[in-house]
């Protein structure tokens, strides 16, 4: 529950500090005086928009902190744990900062964190009804959450808008492979088309640089086989001065004369040594020259399949030694476009499937939403016959819808029917329900749906209600109060009377300056405050005296 809240700065308030009690609070004041003021900075802290307006005029900066005691609130712990903004201390601070200029800053026990996250601490620390929010439950949208909320059926409504949102996901694909349908066709005949040319001609991988040596090798043999055997005729064959000769000559005559002159050994060395490399080279070349063929049949078929590669190469735009690589890559494509053609029908089937599970999912959501709805409708109608509403029938319609579209939300039309007098039929509030009485279908909803253990805020919902009817909303609004903290901006004295505390908001203004205060009233100060409210600016002796009485009936 919310225990204290600092404002500075802000609008019209200096300063402000403000303890709050458990149960029920009333909060009143003249018209003007700024009574949703408090309420407005809480809602700064809570993740609301700040604005540079918000800052009190020659101020730099407005300032709001607040605190709350987090004993119960296991949602908002829990979120601080999961946040590792958790401080060890069984309360929470909130503090929104707002510069002159419209820029804001936020922490939360005295960590910076975004606005995101304020909201959704927010959202687990107080629920503010304004006094327009009974408006917003004329919208078919609001009724649908409204009874869902009271129903608890949060797990089956997850389950819907899973199958729905796999369903949309799955048919959007499905929507994009129908669509690419034709031009996959047209690729496939081309590949088919294509590859039926490379499959027939099979060339192997690394089977080019092969090819294309041996087609060298073929298309210059008649040079290849007449140079060796010139080689090998001087080298080693030659009667008049071979190679070999030559070396053998020389290496007899300095062998001789290595006797007269030792520094020759070397050189004989190296003739010795050039004398078997010769002879070496000479057989090698001879064995070449022997196994050299020239076979003009060889050399016709690796012609052809050469220039056939190098034609296949041009005609796909890929060098001749990439044509396998290119080919493997087309027989993937086409794989892949039948796999395309296959998954079509297995997302047909998966969408049948998702379809029958998503519509047994939401029949059962109907059904509890047919259950909840007639509980949540008798328990309103017990509390509008208290708020002076003695012949209302409340009722929930929930309509499962004909030929409906598969949507997160199920397939019900939903509406929140509503009868004020007997012998008339029940049509939808918005047609029939004056502004004060759905002031009370909104009243009577917000305290049978609420199960948090938040702050609830209710500003100036008994709005278009006096009376009889505004006793009964203060008995809820205490009724409320019994085991959640209630703040409760109202104008009403019987709405007031029945809170289990009371506080003023006064505004004081000084030539230029103007301040809003606020201050907690004791027993004869209520008194007093409820007499003005009964009265008027004149507080006579018998409002005070009907003051008392609503205080202390």
């Amino acid at each position: 529950m919310l225990t204290h809240l600092s404002i500075k700065n802000f609008a019209i308030v200096r300063h402000l500090d403000i303890e709050f009690s458990n149960n029920t609070t009333a909060i009143t004041g003249e018209t003007g005086a700024g009574k949703s003021i408090a309420i407005d900075a809480l809602s700064l802290c809570l993740g609301g928009r700040a604005e540079a307006g918000m800052v009190r005029k020659n101020a730099d900066k407005a300032e709001v902190t607040a605190t709350f005691s987090l004993q119960k609130n296991e949602g908002a712990t829990s979120w601080l744990s999961n946040n590792e903004l958790d401080d060890g201390e069984e309360q929470c601070i909130l503090r929104r900062v707002i510069s002159s200029e419209g820029r804001s800053r936020a922490w939360v026990n005295g960590s910076p964190v975004t606005l995101q996250q304020m909201k959704e601490l927010g959202l687990l620390l107080v629920n503010i009804h304004g006094q327009h929010a009974h408006q917003e439950l004329l919208k078919p949208d609001m009724q649908r959450i409204t009874l869902d909320n009271s129903a608890q059926h949060s797990s089956l409504l997850e389950q819907v808008q899973e199958k729905s949102t796999q369903f949309h996901a799955l048919s959007r694909k499905l929507k994009g492979l129908q669509d690419e349908q034709q031009q996959r066709a047209d690729r496939k005949s081309l590949l088919q088309y294509q590859l039926q040319e490379l499959d027939d001609f099979a060339l192997a991988e690394n089977e080019f640089p092969e090819l294309e040596a041996e087609f060298k090798k073929l298309s210059h043999s008649q040079t290849l086989l007449e140079d060796t055997q010139i080689c090998l005729h001087k080298l080693y064959e030659s009667d008049h001065g071979s190679a070999l000769s030559i070396v053998d000559e020389a290496l007899d005559k300095l062998s001789s004369l290595v006797e007269h002159d030792p520094q020759l050994s070397p050189i004989v060395q190296m003739l010795t040594e050039a004398q078997i490399q010769v002879q070496e080279a000479s057989n090698e070349l001879r064995h070449y020259v022997e196994h050299l063929e020239i076979d003009p049949m060889k050399m016709q078929q690796t012609d052809e399949r050469y220039s056939k590669a190098m034609e296949l190469a041009r005609k796909h735009s890929v060098l001749p030694e990439f044509l396998a690589s290119h080919h493997q890559g087309l027989h993937d494509e086409l794989a892949t476009l039948q796999q395309q053609d296959n998954d079509l029908e297995s997302i047909i089937h998966e969408l049948e499937t998702l379809k029958s599970g998503y519509f047994t999912l939401a029949k059962q959501l109907h059904t509890s939403r047919q259950k909840s709805g007639g509980l949540l409708a008798q328990q309103v109608t017990e509390k509008l016959h208290k708020m002076n509403m003695p012949h209302a029938q409340f009722e929930i319609k929930v309509t499962a819808i004909e030929n409906p579209k598969i949507s997160a939300i199920g397939t019900d039309d939903i509406r929140f029917m509503l009868t004020s007098n007997k012998g008339m039929e029940a049509d939808s509030i918005e047609k029939v329900a004056s502004g004060g009485e759905l002031s009370r279908i909104s009243l009577a909803i917000q305290v049978l749906a609420n199960r948090t253990s938040a702050t609830m805020i209710f500003d100036e919902v008994d709005t278009g209600i006096s009376g009889a009817t505004a006793s009964v909303v203060g008995k809820l609004l205490r009724e409320l109060g019994e085991n959640n903290q209630v703040l409760c901006v109202t104008h009403l004295p019987q709405v007031a009377a029945k809170a289990h505390q009371q506080m003023l908001v006064t505004k004081f203004t000084d030539k230029d300056i103007t301040e809003t205060h606020m201050q907690r009233l004791s027993e004869d100060k209520r008194v007093e405050e409820l007499a003005r409210l009964l009265a008027g600016d004149e507080i006579t002796e018998s409002a005070l005296q009907n003051a008392k009485g609503l205080l202390h009936s």
